[in-house]
């Protein structure tokens, strides 16, 4: 079976009274296939840290290095990121634990000045940059994790990471017929639940976008362009969910979402990379992504996106995606 790049093989996290918090000291380091890393990139934007922790996006394509699949910057100048000064992501790795030789995921925490990782747990990332960043975060950024909500939230967000967004990687990676049915009706199970639950109300959890949302939608906008076809998840398409494909639509053309996402980028790494599923690599031309920003008519159920908070305002221009049209 195919290893997946995405996996997070060996979590890494480090406290804040070693690497506090600290503006531009940091920097976050994405792949815009990764739906893992596009949490991250999500709630930096939400919570307004694009000035205290700058962003590095990894190359679509991964290169092999000492016979793994790695990330690298081989899309910046000389091949090499610009800040960090490196070609491959691993170095960050090697830096933290010389001698390492275990998997290499995104998204990830670098620390500037040493070069050394802080953090590869996609998990803890989002949640502290909504609770341990609070110094450095911009004036109306939402509560994602309210105490109130907590548990519920973590709830959904078990259901959801264990049937479908691992769940669609299960269905891909199945090394047999068995594994992959008993994947993708899991996959299929928790999307019709999720229909359910989002016919009456415009968010996961509570009225505003919360870390259940997050942890959601980057798998929503991922699959008609990948797991439908690529990853074999080909039950229904996400279009034929009346509301799943109505809350995705809204999300999208929600600030700090569909800013997010580079279509091609996605499609890229998926066909690309993944050569034991698809042999030719011959990446997919659709689904043509203007249906995103046709009418969804979320706001008929109420909420307030931001909750008491406002919406983030425009990207950076370095980190800006290319325009849906």
């Amino acid at each position: 079976m195919t290893r997946d790049p995405m996996a997070f093989t060996d979590r890494v996290t480090a406290s804040s009274t070693k690497w506090p918090i600290e503006a531009k000291r940091y920097r976050l380091v994405i792949s815009r296939a990764c739906p893992w890393a596009n949490r991250t990139a999500i709630v930096r934007r939400l919570m307004g840290l694009d000035d205290a922790i700058s962003q590095a996006v990894a190359s679509p394509i991964l290169e092999t290095i000492a016979g793994d699949a790695h990330w690298v910057f081989s899309d910046d100048v000389g091949g090499v990121d610009p800040v960090l000064g490196v070609h491959a992501l691993r170095d960050s790795y090697l830096a933290r634990r010389p001698g390492y030789d275990g998997g290499v995921s995104v998204p990830v925490l670098v620390d500037i000045p040493s070069g050394h990782l802080v953090s590869n747990d996609f998990e803890s990332l989002t949640i502290d940059m909504g609770k341990e960043w609070v110094a450095l975060q911009r004036d109306g950024a939402p509560d994602l994790y309210p105490d109130a909500l907590r548990d519920e939230i973590n709830a959904v967000n078990e259901s959801v990471y264990a049937n479908l967004n691992n769940g669609v990687y299960m269905a891909g990676f199945a090394p047999n017929q068995q594994a992959y049915e008993g994947a993708v009706r899991r996959v299929f199970a928790e999307l019709d639940q999720l229909e359910a639950r989002l016919t009456t109300r415009r968010y996961l959890v509570g009225d505003s976008i919360t870390e259940a949302d997050i942890r959601l939608w980057p798998t929503l906008v991922r699959f008609d362009a990948v797991y439908h076809g690529h990853f074999k998840c080909n039950l229904r398409k996400l279009i034929e969910y009346p509301a799943l494909w109505s809350y995705a639509r809204d999300l999208f053309q929600t600030p700090g979402f569909g800013d997010t996402i580079d279509f091609d980028h996605i499609r890229k790494h998926y066909y690309y990379v993944h050569s034991g599923i698809n042999p030719t690599r011959i990446v997919a031309v659709g689904p043509k992504p203007v249906a995103w920003l046709t009418a969804h008519g979320r706001e008929q159920l109420g909420g307030r996106p931001f909750g008491d908070g406002r919406p983030p305002g425009p990207p950076l221009e370095k980190d800006r995606v290319p325009q849906i049209g």
